[in-house]
């Protein structure tokens, strides 16, 4: 363990962000338009995401001033994933702002790399920073941070040409990858020898997304195939590794301040129900059971809170704690975040089984975060082994 605990609490700057965030989808992202938005053809809000990502400066949190980023940390990016996901809004700030940013800031840290790819990938962080573009990582969302390197596309055979202009050809599918269907470009790790991570332009022949009908219609899933895409080789080897176990691994910290964002909103939303609903000529929050369930749901979390922000904190200053506090925040925030959804849905009474309340939005992102970057009982056996407790 680190000798030095961080600072839990936000700071101004987190602060102010999360407040400026929030008052943001207050005016443009409300749960009505969120709610109206998973009955569409187009389940993203586009527009919404510009507004996040460049007029805020949400998707270059991570990136340094010197690629047009903000220079923040992951405290920050914590911070706003928290209030996006008090409002389930549905944009590509997990995905593209944390993820696929981490991998590329990886690569750059890399060494060995060509400087072709290098300055690919200076380019694309511009783009991202800007709000220009969105990027997504082609890997299930299931997929947990570790070593190893999951991926389902391998190099295919070349075309005339292709090596005097640095392309490679894949093929192959990807399945359940989140945040793809509006990205821009794909880093696509592929099976070769050596293995590497590859930039991919959505619009280019041979790729082609089709979206799945998804739990969380707020972060709808899609499927990826490519089929002799061209693609451009950014990083291989341990470079590529190391940049696909870092993303995952930021992914899953900051998913964690996103669970306990959503479960306070739950909290809040529940709260406030049970002070105006009356039975029996009194408030139902005057009851003995209701109120036993509520202070059992505000220590959790409380103790949510207090764990995503020690993952963030290790995340953002490089601690080696860092795959602790991941797996233990991810262990214990997935579980609240649905405890916190279900008990909105219930005590809200007959309104909140109703497809017009937005209580199934919660319960079903709340849900579907269950399983990204890993169970609960992945990021505990996980925990396991990096503690070195002894098996059962």
């Amino acid at each position: 363990m680190s000798e030095a605990l961080p600072d839990l609490l936000s700071s101004d700057a987190e602060r102010a962000l999360a407040d400026a965030l929030s008052s943001l989808l207050a005016d443009r992202g409300g749960l009505d338009k969120a709610l109206a938005r998973t009955e569409s053809g187009q389940t993203y809000d586009e527009g919404l995401w510009q507004s996040v990502a460049a007029d805020l400066g949400c998707a270059g949190l991570l990136i340094p001033e010197g690629s047009g980023g903000a220079g923040a940390s992951y405290r920050e990016a914590a911070a706003a994933a928290e209030a996006l996901a008090a409002f389930v809004a549905p944009v590509p700030f997990l995905g593209s702002a944390v993820v696929a940013t981490t991998a590329l800031l990886s690569v750059t840290a890399g060494a060995g790399e060509t400087s072709a790819s290098v300055r690919a990938v200076a380019d694309l962080l511009g783009r991202l920073a800007d709000g220009g573009t969105t990027a997504a990582l082609a890997i299930p969302f299931a997929t947990a941070p570790g070593p190893g390197y999951p991926t389902s596309v391998r190099l295919a055979g070349s075309r005339p040409g292709d090596a005097a202009q640095g392309i490679a050809r894949l093929r192959g599918m990807v399945t359940g990858v989140a945040d793809a269907l509006p990205a821009g470009v794909l880093l696509v790790p592929a099976d070769g020898v050596p293995s590497g991570l590859y930039l991919v332009d959505m619009a280019a022949p041979g790729v082609a997304k089709r979206p799945v009908v998804s739990l969380d219609m707020t972060r709808q899933l899609c499927d990826l195939s490519f089929d002799d895409a061209p693609a451009t080789l950014i990083a291989s080897g341990p470079v590529a590794s190391r940049a696909v176990e870092v993303a995952l691994a930021a992914g899953a910290g900051v998913l964690a301040s996103e669970q306990v964002g959503l479960a306070q909103r739950c909290l809040d939303m529940t709260l406030a129900y049970v002070k105006e609903r009356r039975q029996f000529a009194r408030p139902v929050g005057s009851f003995q059971g209701l109120k036993h369930r509520l202070a059992d749901l505000w220590v959790e979390v409380t103790q949510a809170r207090a764990a995503s922000r020690y993952a963030a904190a290790c995340l953002a200053t490089g601690d080696p704690d860092a795959k602790v506090a991941v797996a233990l925040a991810q262990a214990y925030c997935s579980e609240v975040a649905v405890h916190a959804a279900q008990e909105c849905v219930q005590l809200h009474g007959g309104i909140g089984f109703t497809w017009e309340h937005p209580a199934h939005l919660y319960l079903k992102r709340a849900k579907a975060d269950s399983i990204a970057f890993g169970t609960a009982d992945a990021h505990r056996a996980a925990l396991a082994s990096l503690v070195n407790l002894p098996a059962r």
